[in-house]
């Protein structure tokens, strides 16, 4: 069987459309068939996520913690009793390719670190050109990159119990874990072979997160160009 894990704090704006596409990407034909089952975290939720990723068919589980290691941590750990042999992680606020699943396995090997796009820049008003440029400049959207997203990242059953699965960090639990795999001698997939399409929204859910790391990038952009530092109010997403 192969998991996907979608750690969530109240995202019933989204929730539906990523699991939409997650149930796409079960499905496809190079899977030969072979069960998908999806879980949802919900860390601390007051919304409606819950009962709509329920609806859209998915497993839940609840926490109260609102950190990011811990959710990534428990949903895998309900995936590995069902008898998973992979885990896959994305976002609620992504949506990923219908061959995202099938092209991580593709790759056979024991972990796979895929990259992000963003197409709708319009969170970041006045600054989302801004934003788009450095963007472009600065990520490197090919293969044998060396980006390490949440939002896309597959890893085998066997790989992530070696190194204990995530630690329960509030932001770059992603990070921990991969370099973890790699000083174990896992073999990984530097790959832009499976797609994923995330927000660029500016109310983060993990400060130190990608929504954290595109505010700083605007106050980078905006310090250069103007040789003054970005006001607070432009930092909180104004």
């Amino acid at each position: 069987m192969l998991g996907i894990v979608i750690p969530a704090h109240n995202e019933e704006q989204l929730i539906r459309e990523c699991l939409s596409a997650v149930r796409t990407a079960s499905q496809h034909p190079a899977l030969m068939g072979e069960p998908v089952e999806t879980i949802v975290t919900l860390d601390d939720c007051t919304d409606a996520t819950g009962i709509l990723a329920s609806c859209c068919g998915a497993a839940t589980v609840a926490i109260r913690a609102r950190n990011v290691g811990m959710a990534r941590a428990v949903g895998a750990t309900a995936l590995l009793a069902r008898g998973a042999r992979w885990l896959a992680f994305t976002d609620a606020d992504t949506l990923v390719s219908e061959d995202w699943l099938a092209a991580q396995l593709s790759l056979q090997t024991d972990v796979v670190c895929g990259t992000v796009s963003v197409l709708d820049w319009s969170p970041h008003g006045r600054h989302a050109a801004l934003l788009q440029t450095h963007f472009q400049e600065t990520y490197f959207d090919r293969e044998s990159h060396r980006h390490i997203h949440g939002a896309n990242l597959g890893v085998s059953a066997a790989a992530y119990l070696r190194v204990g699965g995530f630690r329960h960090l509030a932001c770059s639990e992603d990070v921990s874990l991969v370099n973890a795999l790699v000083g174990a001698g896992c073999s990984v997939a530097w790959s832009s072979l499976p797609r994923v399409v995330t927000s660029a929204r500016t109310d983060a859910r993990a400060r130190g997160g990608f929504a954290g790391a595109l505010l700083n990038a605007v106050a980078q952009r905006l310090a250069e160009s103007t040789g003054c530092a970005m006001r607070p109010a432009i930092a909180a997403g104004a």
